[in-house]
């Protein structure tokens, strides 16, 4: 505990990272007011649990493949210019949502065009965030930064889902549109504040051979690499069948617990507060790796299951909130885990990699679950996702690499 503590103190001395992290947390907040609205207003403008789905879809996919090109640039080109660029683009898409909700013309076709586009840009900003925090802080501090940061995310959101949700109850969604558009602006300023976040010599664009050179690296680095192998393709398929439940969730509160927006908004908030546990335990405990993180599987995949006979709301949130607690423990950890074996040099082609990998399923994934969902209902959405997860969790238990691994 007390190195942990050491490390947490040691990360925000860095005035350059305090700086950076201000303005991630501001942007984190309308990240979670629009993760929120947006589904709302898709599942009201369609009452559809498909549309809901192809949303989820169309905004993974273009996020995995673009992975692969963040991953390659951020090892090679300036990633303040990469991450500045990125947020500029958001904002520009979150303003002409906001003005075309304010005019009345915001359509379904232009919110899923200006979701493909988001992701994208969070590919690339992303690929150069993942590189420049070891740049920044050093390897024996990236994990302590990524609990950080991903507690930071999940406690912004224990306010901004209940938050958007009155909102979106009362007035409609423009309020969270145009207050994540100023967001993206406040994340801009705290990142041109940070003199550089590597690499040491940036290069210039690299063709598309060199692009080419850098994913085949990246999946032999995955590939060659027994333990994280075996826990990429075992991510890819519990986020296949996992997501199954994610896209349902709105419409399995509202179905089944008559939950209004407000309620889905504090639901939402309760599942970040597990977040915020389960990413704040990974960053203050130093727990055998593998053993630590196949156990952590197990518990999301058994506290999901209440959620497939339950008629009270409560149990429901408390299970979701459980498993949040899980899933933000093992990402944390398997985050600080890769950044430690991986090369600096390396970091965002094989994080690219690993992101196109771990979500390119969840794409039929999240189709097939709103296709579920509405022609079977959203209890059997619940129970496929729940014991198929479980049933992969357990499989880890096999691997003798995983649970000896101690990196």
């Amino acid at each position: 505990m007390v190195r942990t503590a050491r490390d947490a103190e040691s990360i925000f001395r860095s005035s350059e990272f305090r700086r950076y992290y201000a303005g991630q947390a501001l942007s984190y907040l309308g990240d979670g007011l629009r993760t929120l609205v947006v589904p709302l207003l898709v599942f009201h403008l369609t009452g559809s649990a498909v549309a809901l789905g192809l949303t989820f879809a169309l905004e993974v996919l273009p996020f995995a493949l673009f992975s692969l090109l963040g991953g390659s640039l951020a090892d090679r080109l300036n990633r303040r210019t990469l991450m500045l660029g990125s947020d500029a683009v958001r904002f520009l898409i979150m303003t002409l949502f906001t003005l075309a909700l304010w005019r009345g013309v915001l359509s379904l076709p232009l919110l899923y065009t200006g979701v493909v586009l988001l992701s994208i840009c969070a590919a690339i900003f992303l690929g150069a965030q993942a590189s420049s925090i070891p740049y920044l802080l050093g390897k024996d501090r990236a994990k302590a930064a990524v609990a950080a940061l991903v507690a930071t995310e999940q406690g912004v959101n224990l306010i901004a889902p209940p938050v958007g949700g009155a909102i979106f109850g009362l007035v409609g969604a423009l309020p969270a549109l145009a207050i994540n558009a100023v967001t993206y602006l406040t994340s801009q300023l705290s990142i041109a504040s940070v003199k550089s976040f590597g690499p040491e010599e940036p290069g210039g664009f690299p063709p598309a051979a060199e692009i080419a050179r850098d994913v085949r690296a990246g999946f032999r680095f995955v590939f060659g690499d027994r333990v994280m192998r075996r826990l990429t393709l075992s991510a890819t398929a519990m986020n296949t069948v996992g997501v199954f439940g994610f896209v349902a969730m709105i419409p399995y509160l509202k179905h089944e617990f008559g939950a209004s927006d407000q309620t889905v908004g504090i639901a939402f908030g309760c599942f970040s507060l597990g977040s915020v546990a389960g990413s704040l335990l990974a960053g203050r405990t130093h727990w055998p790796f593998g053993r630590s993180l196949v156990i952590a599987y197990v518990l999301d995949g058994l506290f999901w299951l209440p959620l497939i006979w339950t008629h009270s709301l409560v149990v429901a949130v408390g299970g979701v909130t459980l498993c949040a607690a899980c899933g933000a423990y093992e990402i944390t950890c398997i985050v600080g885990w890769r950044m430690r074996i991986i090369p600096e040099d390396m970091i965002g082609r094989v994080f690219g990699v690993i992101r196109l990998l771990v979500l390119v399923g969840m794409v039929p994934g999240s189709i097939l679950g709103g296709v579920i969902a509405d022609r079977w209902g959203t209890r059997t959405v619940m129970a496929l996702s729940g014991f198929a997860f479980l049933v992969l969790a357990l499989n880890l238990l096999g691997s003798r690499a995983v649970l000896s691994e101690r990196r």
